[in-house]
């Protein structure tokens, strides 16, 4: 049964109230989607048997739960899903993108992941950001053919249905095909991201035709239809994902980069990339192992690199197994948090890249006796401070302080994540994106998707010359990542699955997310509720507005933690098995104008 909306506002402050010991407000978000005559309905929980499917969107979530209840299982679900994605929320993530893919297989209890992340071009090297030796300024760099790597979300579709899925291609793209050619009801999130993106938008004639309709921008409650899309779809229903790997799309996706097709009036000075229709042909996704950390007696499966958000969150994790978070008062629970977080990000920068080309010791990074080293360094009366020189995971001995530190580098704040779970009970964690909200701004003409600004996750130089940086640009490299889809296993059968866009922010959302239903035994929406923070080895920790006023904000200030607010942090989906066998889907109540959790078949609450 599905809850009242009213319910939905108290879910959020009751979230707010077990986290701050005070009925905090929660933070001013965009208005959730309008309903069309066809549309259906957004709900952040849902709970039943069947299978369920949890994403930002109902029309994507729909389009899952069509394929479950065709007999599809939570892969099949997964791509149609993650289709319907590229639609609705073409900002976020699309054919032109890339992601990670996590799935559980109920037949073998086994856990396997998907590495399809972009690259750079195999000419790319370590100046690829430079210009007369300074780093190009980091908006200049987004919105140019420099930025886009070789896209890998196909290439994950064809890999995770190739292993585990039941369902063609042809199939499950059939409903996002229908969406981009029926079109999809407009809500006001569509429209701020169009907004905030209608000044590059406008340069290019092909995103300026696609996405301002008319020249203007889409109004709420009408319908965005992109029959462009559609027909791609069809293409790749027809010849499968090789057709944007080979043939004449990937000769337009290589033009497009290469000669970025800008209006000469506009007087933007979008940079060439130097893409390859070699580079297509040579893409490959990659099979490997999962992260893995034990956690208050269960297993927490994640991505390994090049994605940062399985070692970071499995090292923030160790940190903290060591403190009782189920009892510890809310101050406790925050210091420790933005702790572990900050003492796992300054690891994560001098670690972690794409170890096709780094020395990365995912292994040491996730040992507990690396993450008592540095948990050591946690002190109760006195906050650390940032940037914190990183640890040696080789050589994890004593309470090591000081030494050479660097900054967290930026990442863009946007992707989507979805997850899936079926009858068999399959599940699947599967995080996409193109980057910056609105990619790289750049539509390829007639083709209906914008391609991705992946290359800007690289650093564009070395964070601090005293530290080695392993996620500077090379050739065919993978850009560091901090997309964290991720399953939690107990007895080697599913508890939880989830994920979350936010760039750098990912991280400690599905931290503070997991500890939230773990510890501090919050229902799973309302953990996803919750008022969020992040701590990235900087000088500030970020909080949503929930947490930047009231009493603990005051307390922790007191231990010397400093603060800045962010008005959204995160927009997480997950799914998790009850004991009596349902699945709950649950998804974000407000933020990004609330998620959509679906069901085969409801069957009562949490």
């Amino acid at each position: 049964m599905r809850r009242p909306a009213r319910r939905t506002l108290s879910t959020l402050a009751v979230a707010a109230a077990v986290l701050t010991g005070s009925a905090a407000a929660p933070p001013t978000q965009t208005p959730a989607k309008p309903a069309g005559p066809a549309a259906p309905v957004k709900e952040p929980v849902a709970v039943g048997y069947g299978g369920a499917v949890s994403s930002v969107d109902a029309d994507a979530s729909a389009a899952g739960i069509e394929v479950l209840r065709r007999g599809g299982n939570a892969v099949d679900a997964a791509v149609a899903t993650a289709a319907a994605l590229g639609v609705t929320e073409p900002y976020s993530a699309g054919i032109g993108g890339g992601g990670y893919l996590v799935h559980y297989d109920a037949r073998t209890r086994r856990v396997h992941t998907v590495d399809g992340r972009e690259t750079a071009p195999r000419t790319a090297t370590e100046d690829l950001f430079l210009e007369n030796g300074a780093p190009l300024p980091f908006a200049d760099a987004v919105t140019s053919g420099l930025s886009v790597g070789t896209p890998g979300t196909p290439a994950t579709w064809e890999a995770a249905l190739d292993a585990w899925g039941s369902r063609s291609l042809r199939t499950l793209l059939a409903p996002a095909e229908r969406l981009a050619r029926d079109g999809f009801t407009v809500d006001a999130t569509f429209r701020a991201q169009t907004e905030s993106n209608e000044a590059r938008f406008r340069d290019f004639p092909a995103s300026r035709k696609l996405f301002l309709p008319g020249g203007r921008l889409p109004v709420v409650g009408t319908t965005f239809r992109n029959p462009d899309l559609a027909r791609t779809y069809a293409e790749l229903a027809r010849k499968g994902t090789d057709a944007l790997y080979r043939g004449p799309l990937a000769r337009e996706i290589v033009r497009t980069v290469n000669e970025p097709p800008v209006d000469p009036a506009s007087g933007r000075n979008a940079r060439p990339g130097a893409l390859t229709t070699g580079d297509l042909r040579a893409y490959a996704t990659k099979r490997q192992a999962p992260t893995k950390v034990s956690y208050r007696g269960l297993d927490v499966y994640g991505m390994a690199p090049s994605s940062s958000g399985g070692t970071t969150v499995g090292e923030a994790l160790n940190i903290l197994e060591r403190t009782d978070l189920a009892k510890a008062s809310a101050k406790t629970y925050l210091h420790r948090f933005i702790e572990a977080s900050r003492i796992a990000f300054a690891d994560r920068g001098r670690w972690v890249g794409d170890p096709a080309f780094e020395d990365v010791p995912t292994r040491e990074l996730l040992s507990q006796r690396f993450a008592d080293s540095r948990g050591c360094l946690i002190r109760d009366d006195r906050a650390l401070t940032s940037p914190l020189a990183p640890g040696d995971p080789r050589d994890p001995t004593g309470c090591p302080t000081g030494g050479p530190a660097a900054p967290t580098t930026f990442e863009g704040e946007n992707t989507t994540h979805l997850t899936t779970a079926d009858k068999w009970g399959n599940v699947v964690a599967y995080t996409l994106t193109i980057e910056s909200t609105g990619g790289s701004g750049i539509t390829v003409p007639g083709r209906g998707f914008l391609l991705n600004n992946e290359l800007t996750d690289f650093s564009f130089a070395p964070a601090s010359p005293a530290v080695p940086d392993p996620n500077l640009p090379g050739p065919g490299k993978r850009p560091r990542s901090s997309m964290s889809p991720t399953i939690v296993l107990q007895h080697d059968r599913p508890v939880l699955a989830l994920g979350s866009p936010g760039g750098a922010t990912i991280i400690t959302t599905v931290l503070q997310t997991l500890t939230g239903v773990v510890d501090r035994g919050l229902p799973l929406v309302d953990a996803i509720a919750a008022p969020r923070a992040s701590q990235r080895n900087a000088a500030q920790t970020e909080l949503e507005p929930g947490l930047f006023t009231g009493p603990l904000r005051a307390e922790l200030e007191a231990l010397g933690h400093s603060f800045r607010q962010n008005p959204e942090i995160g927009a997480a989906t997950a799914v998790q098995r009850l004991k009596d066998g349902r699945w709950v889907a649950a998804a974000e109540t407000v933020r990004r104008g609330g998620g959509s959790a679906m069901v085969v078949k409801a069957a009562g609450r949490p």
